[in-house]
């Protein structure tokens, strides 16, 4: 489904929730007490119906924003679409979500940037 030309969607959104976790691969990425702050945000889409006196489909962003508070306690990751490859698959668990894109950053990565990072944009595989 091209999200562009979809007439009707809902999506969830979650815009830079800020972690500090152990990734690159930089040798001063490497040290275990410097982790990187990382900006993680993430857009669901799907085309059921919302109906805020029903309760019929809605998106939980909640449950995301948890698995992304959780990273901290990984081991070191070193590469960022290591990330979204996790968070694409934990996203994909809820089956109502059709489409997600992905985005993280890390903003302190170089001082000449505002950030650098990674993005891809999934449909759910049949």
């Amino acid at each position: 489904m091209d999200w562009r030309n979809q007439q009707d969607y809902q999506a969830a959104i979650l815009e830079d929730v800020e972690v500090r976790v152990r990734c690159g691969l930089h040798p001063w990425e490497q040290h275990p007490e410097r982790p990187n702050r990382l900006l993680v945000s993430v857009e669901m889409f799907t085309s059921a119906e919302f109906d805020a006196d029903g309760g019929r489909a809605y998106l939980d962003y909640d449950r995301v924003r948890d698995e992304i508070l959780r990273w901290p306690a990984l081991d070191h990751t070193p590469l960022l679409e290591d990330l979204l490859t996790r968070l694409t698959d934990f996203v994909f668990e809820e089956p109502l979500v059709e489409a997600t894109r992905i985005r993280i950053r890390k903003p302190d990565i170089f001082s000449e940037t505002r950030a650098a990072g990674v993005e891809w944009f999934r449909r759910r595989r049949p």
